[in-house]
């Protein structure tokens, strides 16, 4: 069965960068029929904290993305220890002394040469004792042993990718502080959970080139992987740091939907048009990996308000009772839902229908005119353009000059819902009194 994971450090809330992985994932595990893992890559004690991994959690259950499984890397401790025992009694872990300083100069000089910033394998010439003299004054970190030759792999995304061996460093898998690295950790975990497809950014290309020898070397199956292009800003510049900051929380509270993130986040990178979704399984039927291009996406946060005002035009009642003002209906839904960005916005459409507001009435005898051909009640949609004629012939006015002092009377604003419908909603005796410049 297909097993994708999203695997987030708890080091601060989501954003949409990292958000739009975890919704590939999910809508490819669905798609699949598979499962979605959740993996806290918590080792990083310094920075992790039990409210970030809160964060996350209630940041991924409030866009619909649950998981089948959740797993935390500080309970797997006792798991790299052993895989990286195993690499060195392979002799594919083997101890370098270098400090920070002796790399980073060995990297400027290679650079200045000319020449790739390659890990020259000084340490592979050490003799038993010269380690062991080493040792006294220094602890050891661990790089793993690349077998040279060609790394193939089939990109679901990508096409085919191969990288040479010799291009790669032999990259550290456990610091001078025992501590593992991500390259180890998360390839440990890959294996015991049994994950099959591995699907992140282009930024972790050259890192699978590595973990696919790191499975090898564990004795283990390589999963499949798929790399989605990074998202940059409206510009064409990488993720800046105005999108990393617009985290899941704070588009939440600034009323922007799930399904309108969902919607975005899934079509980003691909050819086809952004449509707003009403829901996940709308969109898992949509969705197709092999959809996703080479060409760095561009997001673009205004397109979020824009987006999300689509979508409401697809809510219905039931989908935001609970959300709109105690005593509004279906009837007053479906009369403003066309005007609102946000559905916190209706609070403020049911302020004008049940008042009070202050009419802004500029000619009152035109008002006066107009109240005195309103109809009878009972009202309905057809009484608004039924009125409006009778005002029209009476004053001479029509356009803008009919319409605008009318919606500035009833309303108190100058845009809104649709007139026909609001008309209905406030009713004959507050439609005459606002006419007549009385608060109601």
């Amino acid at each position: 069965m297909t097993l994708v994971r999203f695997a987030p450090s708890p080091t601060g809330r989501l954003h949409v960068g990292n958000i739009r992985t975890a919704l590939v994932n999910w809508l490819f595990a669905r798609q699949q029929g598979g499962r979605f893992l959740l993996r806290l890559d918590d080792t990083d004690t310094e920075r992790s904290t039990p409210e970030f991994a809160r964060g996350i959690e209630e940041d991924l259950v409030w866009l619909g993305l649950r998981w089948d499984l959740i797993d935390r890397q500080s309970g797997r401790l006792h798991r790299y220890d052993e895989a990286a025992a195993r690499l060195k009694a392979s002799g594919r872990l083997y101890p370098c002394f270098e400090t920070p300083e002796e790399l980073s100069l060995k990297r400027k000089t290679q650079i200045n040469a000319g020449k790739p910033p390659v890990y020259d394998r000084a340490a592979l010439r050490l003799t038993d004792p010269e380690k062991a003299e080493l040792a006294k004054t220094i602890v050891p970190h661990w790089r793993f042993r690349l077998e040279p030759g060609r790394i193939d792999w089939d990109d679901k995304v990508r096409g085919h990718v191969h990288f040479e061996a010799s291009n790669l460093s032999d990259p550290v898998l456990l610091r001078a502080d025992g501590r593992p690295i991500y390259t180890l950790a998360t390839v440990v975990d890959d294996i015991d959970l049994g994950v099959t497809d591995v699907i992140r950014g282009e930024d972790h290309v050259a890192n699978t080139a590595i973990q696919i020898q790191l499975f090898r070397a564990l004795g283990a199956v390589v999963p499949g992987f798929a790399h989605t292009t990074l998202i940059a800003d409206a510009a064409g510049e990488g993720l800046s740091k105005r999108l990393g900051s617009l985290s899941i929380a704070s588009l939440r509270e600034d009323g922007i939907e799930a399904m309108t993130i969902n919607s975005l986040l899934a079509h980003l990178g691909t050819s086809e048009a952004v449509e707003p979704y009403l829901s996940l399984d709308e969109l898992v039927r949509h969705f197709d990996l092999g959809h996703f291009g080479r060409a760095t996406p561009k997001f673009d946060p205004d397109e979020l308000p824009r987006l999300n005002h689509r979508l409401i035009q697809r809510f219905a009642f039931a989908d935001v009772a609970d959300r709109l003002p105690a005593g509004a209906d279906e009837r007053f839904w479906l009369a403003v839902r066309s005007n609102l960005t946000r559905v916190a916005e209706a609070a403020e459409w049911w302020g004008v229908v049940h008042g009070p507001i202050r009419p802004d009435i500029a000619d009152p005898l035109f008002a006066e005119a107009a109240a005195a051909l309103l109809p009878l009640e009972p009202w309905d949609e057809t009484t608004w353009p039924a009125w409006t004629k009778s005002v029209a012939a009476a004053t001479g006015r029509k356009g803008k000059d009919l319409y605008q002092p009318l919606r500035l009377a009833l309303t108190a604003r100058p845009h809104g819902p649709e007139l026909k419908s609001l008309l209905v909603l406030l009713g004959r005796e507050r439609t005459l009194a606002r006419l007549l410049g009385k608060e109601a």
